[in-house]
């Protein structure tokens, strides 16, 4: 599986991107996390991947940033490094 921020930097070079065909995120690896709502492959919501298809590249290129921002969030972090308020 791909490692949050092997995604989160393969997320932000393609949503930065201009003029070329945006990829699919898919990786195969179809679970939806329960907590999140989220595939545990790809980091997309239901409606994302049931949109993919329509979606105009510049919105393809909106999700590949929203993806970018929850890898960065799951690659928080570790509970030891978390400062204490």
């Amino acid at each position: 599986m791909t490692q949050p921020g092997q995604l989160a930097r393969r997320a932000r070079r393609i949503a930065g991107g201009a003029g070329a065909e945006v990829p699919s995120p898919c990786i195969s690896v179809c679970r939806v996390d329960p907590a999140s709502g989220c595939c545990e492959g790809c980091l997309r919501t239901l409606e994302e991947i049931a949109a993919w298809s329509a979606l105009a590249e510049g919105e393809k290129r909106e999700v590949w940033r929203r993806i970018a921002q929850r890898a960065i969030g799951r690659d928080g972090p570790r509970p030891t490094e978390r400062s204490t308020p």
